[in-house]
């Protein structure tokens, strides 16, 4: 059993604003990125559905991001693209790692 949580902070996007969507997430994740997470990726879905999944080390370390005087980021660009974001924890049962190969 590990002690990761992974986050999803997802939402429906306009079509207009998704172009937007990716550059705030790109812009985002060029820059610092918060004590212990350790992967985090934008997904789109069907239907403008669009989700940030990030993988964090603990609990702990979520926490410490969501209770920041700065509001976490994945909700913050989703509101910026003119959208509520709704956010989901899980708690991470058992890992396998297989190939990756990114196109």
């Amino acid at each position: 059993m590990t002690e990761q949580v992974l986050s999803e902070v997802g939402a429906v996007v306009a079509p207009e604003r998704e172009a937007e969507l990716v550059a705030l997430y790109r812009e985002l994740v060029s820059g610092p990125l918060p004590e212990g997470l350790v992967r985090t990726e934008l997904l789109r879905g069907p239907a403008g559905h669009w989700r940030v999944q990030s993988l964090w080390r603990d609990m702990a370390a979520l926490e410490a991001v969501r209770n920041a005087p700065e509001r976490p980021a994945a909700p913050r660009i989703f509101r910026a693209v003119g959208t509520e974001p709704e956010l989901t924890v899980h708690e991470v049962v058992i890992v396998q790692v297989g190939e990756l190969s990114m196109h």
